[in-house]
């Protein structure tokens, strides 16, 4: 298993573009060497995927009520 993450965004998702992004990055790796950084990275990552579960979760479970309490046809009525 590679020790570098497969994701490869850093923790503040800037445009890579801009200086202020560039500047970001390098204080990052400076601050942060190389275990340290992919850590927090895969963590970031990690954080990002549990909340797109949780929202898929909501939504599932949203559609799910959606659906018992819609009208039923072979309801028995009075």
């Amino acid at each position: 298993m590679p020790s570098e993450s497969v994701h490869a965004r850093p923790y503040i998702q800037l445009p890579t573009h801009t200086p202020v992004a560039g500047a970001l990055r390098a204080v990052e790796s400076f601050l942060l060497r190389g275990g340290q950084q992919t850590a927090r990275r895969n963590a970031w990552a990690s954080v990002v995927a549990d909340r797109q579960r949780a929202k898929d979760r909501r939504e599932a479970e949203h559609e799910m009520a959606a659906l018992m309490t819609g009208p039923r046809e072979d309801a028995v009525r009075d």
